[in-house]
Formats: C-alpha cells, sequence, structure tokens
C-alpha cells in the first residue's frame, strides 16, 4: 500500500486526488474489519494519539476516538472545558506539555481557523485537523465522499447539493473541494445571508430555491443551522427557514426521481429536515456515522507510515 504525499491532514484543499482514492480505498478494508466479530487490529500498537477537543464535539471525538482503539493505539482523551486553557494557557504551551508525555500524533479540534496549521509549523507531532472554526473539517467530507461512493459507485458526474448553513460550515468547504476532486458537480443552496460571498469563485452552482436544488440534484446533503456561530439574526425566524429550506417527504415526493439525503449531524429535527426523511430510506446519515470510523481508521493508519 502506498503513503500519502502528506504529513499531516489539515485539510482538503492541501491533499491531491491520489491521496483521498488512496484513503477512500484504505477505509474499504477497514469498513470490512470493523464488521468482523473481533473488530481490533494491532497496527498502531505502539502510536499514543492525543485527542486535543477545544470545542465541544459528541460524534466527530467518539469516532476518532473509537477508530483509535479499533487500530490499537494508545489514546489520550483532553477537553479544553476541564483543563488549564481555560486559565490563559496558550495552545503551543498545552500541546507542549502533551508532547512531553511522547505522543506522536494529535486530533484537533479548535474554534480559530488555521489553528492546525499554525500547529503544525510549531510541533514535530502529526497533526489531524478535526474541524477548524467555519474554515475547513477534512475527515467528515472524505466520510461523505465515501458514503455518496457506497451508494452510487462513483462520483464522476454526480450531482450533490449542499444545503443550508454553508456560511458557518466546515462541512460544507470541505465538502466541496472533496467532491470537485473526485469528479462530482456540487451546488449550495440556502438564503442569501448564509452563503459566503466568495461561494460561486469555487466553481459551484449557487441556489436560493430548495425545490429548484432538490430537482438538480442526485445526493442532497442537509447542513445544520449553527445558532452558536451566529452573532446576528441571519434570517427571521426558525418557522421561516423551515418553510423555506426545510427537507420533507412532500418536497421529495414532488421529484420525478428518488435522490439520496445525507446530514453530517447533529440534526435539528424538524428545522433543516424532519423526522420522517431523516429515517427514510433514502437517507444514509446511521451509514456515514458507520463509515466515519472506517475513514478515520484509513486516515491514522496511513499518516503512521
Amino acid at each position: 500500500m502506498s503513503a500519502l504525499s502528506v504529513n499531516h491532514l489539515l485539510g482538503i484543499k492541501e491533499v491531491s486526488t491520489d491521496d483521498i482514492k488512496l484513503i477512500l480505498e484504505t477505509a474499504n478494508q477497514f469498513k470490512e474489519v470493523i464488521n468482523r466479530p473481533i473488530k481490533k487490529v494491532p497496527t498502531l500498537r505502539d502510536i499514543t494519539i492525543a485527542n486535543l477537543f477545544f470545542e465541544n464535539s459528541t460524534r466527530t471525538r467518539l469516532s476518532f476516538e473509537l477508530a483509535e482503539k479499533r487500530l490499537s493505539a494508545d489514546v489520550i482523551n483532553f477537553s479544553a472545558s476541564s483543563s488549564s486553557v481555560s486559565k490563559g494557557e496558550t495552545l503551543v504551551d498545552t500541546v507542549n506539555n502533551i508532547l512531553s508525555m511522547k505522543v506522536d500524533m494529535v486530533v484537533m479540534r479548535h474554534p480559530n481557523p488555521g489553528a492546525g496549521v499554525f500547529l503544525s509549523k510549531q510541533i514535530d507531532a502529526t497533526i489531524v485537523n478535526a474541524g477548524d472554526g467555519a474554515h475547513e473539517h477534512p475527515t467528515q467530507a472524505l466520510l461523505d465522499a465515501y458514503s455518496i461512493k457506497e451508494k452510487l459507485g462513483d462520483l464522476q458526474g454526480v450531482r450533490v447539493a449542499i444545503i443550508g448553513d454553508v456560511l458557518h460550515s466546515r462541512v460544507a468547504l470541505s465538502n466541496i473541494f472533496c467532491l470537485q476532486k473526485l469528479g462530482a458537480e456540487v451546488m449550495v443552496c440556502g438564503p442569501a445571508t448564509l452563503l459566503p460571498k466568495y461561494i460561486s469563485s469555487l466553481g459551484v452552482h449557487v441556489e436560493y430555491n430548495l425545490d429548484k436544488a432538490l430537482a438538480w440534484c442526485d445526493v442532497a446533503n442537509m447542513l445544520r443551522v449553527q445558532h452558536e456561530r451566529q452573532d446576528i439574526k441571519y434570517f427571521p425566524s426558525v418557522r421561516e427557514y423551515t418553510m423555506q429550506y426545510g427537507l420533507t417527504m412532500d418536497r421529495l415526493n414532488a421529484l420525478n426521481k428518488e435522490i439520496v439525503v445525507m446530514h453530517p449531524g447533529p440534526i435539528n429535527r424538524g428545522v433543516e429536515i424532519t423526522t420522517e426523511v431523516a429515517d427514510s430510506h433514502q437517507s444514509i446519515i446511521l451509514r456515514q456515522v458507520e463509515n466515519g470510523v472506517a475513514v478515520r481508521m484509513a486516515v491514522l493508519y496511513l499518516l503512521s507510515q
């Protein structure tokens, strides 16, 4: 098996198409591992990984931790809210303290865009970006691409609509880069206030009408409205947002085709997507969660080579 061309996974923008394909191929092998009766392999037995989460996370943190344990790595979990960071310790100090415990790899989520890049220049350990502000979330994009490929067989020419709060989403940017590198067409759809001004310069289609976006796409990736990152009101009310941009069974049934429904989670049920849609046969949301472990195993394995 060949190696990645990068030493860190800081963002999809920095990795090549070959790197992405290698990660997805390797994830296939790990998917088979996690479906065995004994789900563990000794691959990273001598590696110590620190999970540094400076922002709250449930699914991503658990997914990385499970991936690390499935690979037999030693795992240190660090949560900023219960640490010296809240007492004013700097990012570099925190990490240097952890590295002095002989850590090989750092999985980090941080509220500031570029935190992973900054850290990779300061310390001698492999960095995996688990989300930096509203910038990138590379492993989410990889697991989304893997899930679409698994469902549809290929990404070449597939039309993917990313719908909702694109402005505050790190998932959207990573997905756009990843999908385009794999030959998919991408559209973003949402209220004008929630679409970044620069977005059309990334070579994506821009649509403000949900029904038109659904008629165009093969895959709808529904983003969560991120109230916690919104410092002003971007739309009149949640009810109005739901009426215009909420995905319902009525909307899906009005299409003359079946589309694949995705969501990076956590879901605001009844806001961007109804429970009926989230739990329908068109939804691959739980498959995304399962695939997340296999894809993160692949990333950790390949970066450790």
